[in-house]
């Protein structure tokens, strides 16, 4: 038997493949589906099961594709009502593969179907867990309000997960692997540990909603607590994943398209059409399109699509880096936002050999801004949980997730001096205020890692 963990850190999401003599599941996969029909292939096994956790929120799922091409039944735990044809499996229904098995153990909280998967060896014996959203390491899924359940409040959702965790997980073999169905940077969570594989043993200890630290109400406080409106394209993508999708080949058939400047130029004055830059932050702030957004590939990129553009019905035309078209379009697609609809032939460059103007990003480092004098504004679009561990004093503090809301507070006359942790975000928030008509503003490189450095 072996477990691969097949991690995307963009998405900070884990799907799996377990094979067993010749046979296999899949746990939650990806949209782009080749990698598991490969690993299969590579090893003439069939995919025998495809296991769906719940229905997914923060990315579009495989399984419908995978299905159409391998056969293979996709199975849900019980309350779930996709408008396919699926199996869905009662609490404790084993399902065999090669020389092993695992068993669903329904574990309503994060959603109303949530299931994890126990794995048993080939010896009977308990060997780890797929636990999708509902327990992560160091931390548990949020209750998923993107679905709002009529007549369950988050609390309510809240204290079912407690008993879940409590009732069906803690009390399993302390010594099995957890594996769950995402790490750190998810938004499906508050606090989870950077690490994608540990013991339950270990869980018992870190994890508050395993160690015994917290009764029933203080869980539900501490779950519930500042939780935050779930982002626009969540329940899209929710309807997605329990309603259907076009599988990401033809996706790429429509959306692989070179445009020449001209035929570029047509497109972006569309109605319910923007124009996405991939490239890097020095590429963007060196030379863009005017009106364009940022958000690079080297950045937590598909969470942030989805965060700043809100509606996956939006069409799309990518500026990307030469070489980096596809990957734009597969990202993208991730997500749910299947309607990219070209790029630009030869990037920036081509617009640039046609005399096309365009914008830029002023920078600059922060040992200057430190000896800095004069008036200017300050701007922070960090987390509110990072703001609050340090910031300057004399900074304007708003998320980049509420920078659209906010742009009101802010004065287009005053200079504004931009910044994050380290410069990715920063360049999507200066994209947009650019957007809206702020152009006295400029960027710290390094953001706030940079400037605490030369104050020490």
């Amino acid at each position: 038997m072996k477990v691969d963990q097949i991690y995307t850190g963009c998405l900070s999401q884990a799907s799996y493949y377990i094979e067993s003599d010749g046979e296999a599941v899949v746990i939650d996969p990806l949209r782009e589906v080749d990698q598991y029909i490969q690993k299969a292939k590579n090893s003439s096994s069939k995919i025998k099961f495809i296991l769906q956790t719940h229905f997914h929120a923060d990315f579009v799922s495989g399984h419908i594709t995978l299905s159409k091409l391998t056969g293979a039944p996709i199975v849900y735990g019980p309350n779930a009502d996709p408008s396919y044809e699926v199996v869905i499996a009662n609490d404790n229904d084993v399902f065999k593969f090669g020389k092993v098995y695992v068993k669903l153990i329904h574990t309503p909280g994060h959603t109303l179907e949530s299931s994890c998967f126990l794995l048993f060896d080939e010896n009977n014996k308990q060997h780890s867990i797929f636990t999708g959203d509902t327990l992560f390491l160091g931390d548990v899924g949020i209750p998923d309000v993107a679905q709002r359940y009529e007549g369950l409040s988050k609390e309510e959702l809240a204290a079912t997960l407690f008993d879940s965790i409590n009732n069906k997980i803690r009390i399993l073999d302390s010594n099995i692997t957890v594996y769950p169905g995402h790490g750190a940077g998810s938004a499906c969570g508050k606090r989870m540990m950077k690490e994608t594989i540990d013991t339950l043993s270990n869980q018992k200890i870190v994890n508050y909603a395993l160690n015994g630290s917290l009764n029933k109400n203080e869980f539900v406080n501490e779950l519930t607590s500042n939780l935050p409106e779930p982002p626009a394209y969540f329940p899209q993508n929710v309807l997605m994943n329990k309603n259907g999708y076009i599988d990401f080949s033809d996706i790429l058939k429509k959306s692989n398209r070179a445009l020449t400047v001209d035929e570029f130029k047509i497109l972006m004055i569309k109605k319910n059409t923007v124009v996405l830059d991939t490239r890097s932050t020095i590429d963007f702030s060196n030379a863009h399109i005017p009106g364009s957004y940022f958000i690079g590939l080297s950045g937590n990129f598909a969470p942030w699509v989805g965060e700043i553009l809100k509606d996956v019905t939006i069409n799309i035309l990518l500026v990307s880096e030469k070489g980096k078209e596809i990957e734009s379009i597969t990202r993208l697609s991730r997500v749910g936002f299947d309607n990219c609809i070209g790029y630009l032939k030869d990037g920036i460059y081509s617009w640039l050999q046609k005399g096309n103007l365009v914008d830029k990003i002023n920078n600059i480092s922060p040992k200057d801004f430190t000896l800095l004098k004069g008036d200017f504004k300050t701007l922070d679009v960090r987390k509110k949980s990072e703001t609050k561990i340090s910031s300057l004093d004399s900074s304007k503090k708003i998320p980049l997730s509420d920078i659209h809301l906010n742009l009101d507070s802010l004065n287009k006359k005053d200079k504004i001096y931009v910044h994050c942790a380290g410069g990715y975000r920063s360049m999507i928030a200066l994209s947009i205020l650019k957007r809206n008509g702020f152009n006295n503003i400029v960027d710290i490189n390094e953001g706030y890692k940079g400037i605490q450095q030369c104050l020490v």
